[in-house]
This record gives structure tokens, sequence and C-alpha cells, in this order.
């Protein structure tokens, strides 16, 4: 993992809702986005930001399912997520 991916990161984790979607996806495996917003307590819109935010940092991935997006985090082996998911 270079700097650039590591400092995305970082930045992907400085805010608390996303902690809580990071937090929330560990515990429930996958879910969707509807889910997840009133899980954060946050409005869907709001919600589908900070997950593509998770997306684009590795965090996460989706799968289409009929109509439904359901979001899981990728790889909890990985040793910069595993310490993140241990600090939640």
């Amino acid at each position: 993992m270079n700097i650039n991916e590591v400092e995305k990161k970082y930045k992907a984790l400085a805010n608390r809702r996303r902690l809580k979607i990071l937090k929330f996806l560990f515990l429930n495996k996958e879910a969707k986005v509807g889910e997840i917003a009133d899980n954060i307590s946050l409005s869907f819109k709001a919600t589908s930001k900070h997950l593509l935010i998770l997306k684009s940092s590795g965090f996460i991935d989706s799968e289409q399912v009929n109509l439904e997006q359901r979001y899981s985090i990728i790889d909890k082996s990985d040793s910069f997520t595993k310490h993140t998911l241990s600090l939640l």
C-alpha cells in the first residue's frame, strides 16, 4: 500500500458516520442503504455519499441484488481493515 492509498483510507475514516457504517457492516455482514441509513440516523442520500467514499477508499464493496444495492466490508483479514475494525 503506497502513501496515497493510506492517506485516502485515513481520510475516509475521519468521519463519525463512516465509522458507524463500518461498525454496522462488520456486525451485520451486509446491508442495504436504507438499513444503514436507519441505523445511523441519516438520510438515504447522505448515507449513499458516505458509502461511495468508503467504497472508493477500498473498505467496502457493493453488489446489485434485483433493484437493491447491498454493501459489505471487502476484506476483514486485511491488516489495515482488521486494525480499524478492532478499534470500533
